[in-house]
C-alpha cells in the first residue's frame, strides 16, 4: 500500500463538500504531489459534515500528521502544492520521518 515505504499523503474531505472546485484542486495537487515524490495517496471521503478539506502525512507506523487545510476557502494548486512541499519539506528533518530524507532532493527541485 505505501510506496517504498517513504509514506503516503492522504485527502479527508467531508461528503457534503460544498464546493467541487476546492476539493478538486486540493485532491489534484496533492495527488500530483505524491506522484513526483514517490509517495502513496489515498482519498478519504468523510461521512461527518466537516468543511475543510485536510491533506494528511502518513508514514505507516505514527499517527497521520496534517499538513495542510484548506479552511474552507478556495486555493489554487500552484499556492497548495508550494504548501505541501514546505511541510514535507520541513518532516523530511525530523527524525521520525527518515524516509522523506529520500525526496528531499526532488523537493528542492520541484
Amino acid at each position: 500500500m505505501l510506496k517504498a515505504d517513504s509514506g503516503r499523503l492522504m485527502v479527508y474531505a467531508s461528503a457534503e463538500t460544498s464546493s467541487r472546485k476546492r476539493l478538486l484542486s486540493v485532491k489534484s495537487a496533492a495527488e500530483k504531489m505524491a506522484q513526483q515524490l514517490n509517495l502513496g495517496f489515498e482519498f478519504v471521503r468523510q461521512t461527518r459534515g466537516c468543511s475543510p478539506i485536510y491533506v494528511y502525512y502518513e508514514n505507516g507506523y505514527d499517527d497521520p500528521i496534517p499538513i495542510y487545510c484548506d479552511e474552507g476557502k478556495k486555493g489554487d494548486f500552484a499556492d497548495i502544492s508550494s504548501r505541501l512541499r514546505n511541510m514535507i519539506f520541513v518532516l523530511s528533518f525530523h527524525p521520525k520521518h527518515a524516509a522523506l530524507k529520500q525526496v528531499r532532493k526532488a523537493l528542492v527541485a520541484l
